[in-house]
């Protein structure tokens, strides 16, 4: 885990881990080729982008998130094979790709909840953490009526 000097310096980090996120999911939409699948992940970005606005506004002190009750894990992510994503990727691969992304998210913001000693930041980051556990959970549940 990378140390920090500052909860300046965690904020932004997280910041650009979400522009990343944003990216990902756009270029993920601009690779499929069914329009609902499309706007499947375009969607995705949103909420990604969603979330470096939140981390802004709590950057200027303007916006807490609170951590809710916990998200359900079905842990189909856990035993699938790690894919890169590519031109011709269909709906299956890219939702494994997108779980495996929400889970390194999920990760990420636990990691960084356990490293602040700042009990509100401690909070926000508990927060994203359970939105990204929401996003996974979406994806699983796509992935398991996929194949259902």
């Amino acid at each position: 885990m990378m140390k920090f000097g500052s909860v300046d310096e965690i904020l932004d980090f997280a910041i650009k881990e979400e522009e990343q996120a944003a990216r990902f999911y756009t270029d993920l939409a601009d690779r499929m080729e069914r329009p609902w699948m499309k706007q499947a992940f375009e969607d995705f970005a949103r909420e990604e982008e969603g979330h470096k606005i939140k981390l802004l506004q709590v950057k200027q002190g303007q916006q807490l998130i609170s951590a809710e009750a916990k998200v359900q894990d079905l842990k189909i992510s856990d035993y699938v094979v790690d894919l890169e994503p590519k031109a011709d990727m269909d709906y299956q691969d890219a939702l494994i790709l997108a779980m495996k992304k929400e889970k390194a998210a999920f990760k990420l913001y636990t990691d960084l909840a356990a490293s602040t000693g700042d009990e509100n930041l401690r909070q926000v980051f508990l927060g994203l953490a359970q939105e990204e556990a929401k996003h996974k959970l979406r994806f699983e549940i796509e992935y398991d009526d996929l194949l259902g």
